[in-house]
């Protein structure tokens, strides 16, 4: 079995900065993808930032320039620094990984793992 722990959340005020980490564990062969995501009320869950194992990313827009997301390989962990943080980044922030897992005795599944959430706020 895997899971994925975040933390970093909290309450910050307009212009301040949150890091974000999300560390995946258990039986783990690999991770490709590792990105965050993040829910609004009353708004669907929208990327926000990704990473893949060679360390190409990917931002959405309203974040470029701001956010940075890394990985450390090592320890499975991925990150993501929000500098200059605005009221519209109030969200739950979701971590999502593509990894591949063993069952033992040389079995294997590949699978969508997603975080529980973690709160940011940010106060104007």
């Amino acid at each position: 079995q895997v899971q994925l722990v975040e933390s970093g959340g909290g309450l910050v005020q307009a212009g301040g900065s949150l890091r974000l980490s999300c560390a995946a564990s258990g039986s783990i062969i690999s991770i490709n993808h590792m990105g965050w995501y993040r829910q609004a009320p009353v708004k669907q869950r929208e990327l926000v930032a990704g990473i893949i194992s060679g360390g190409s990313t990917n931002y959405a827009d309203s974040v470029k320039g701001r956010f940075t997301i890394s990985r450390d390989n090592a320890k499975n962990t991925v990150y993501l620094q929000m500098l200059s943080l605005k009221p519209e980044d109030t969200a739950v922030y979701y971590c999502n990984t593509h990894m591949t897992y063993s069952l033992g005795s040389g079995g294997y599944r590949s699978l969508e793992v997603w975080g529980q959430g973690t709160l940011v706020t940010v106060s104007s």
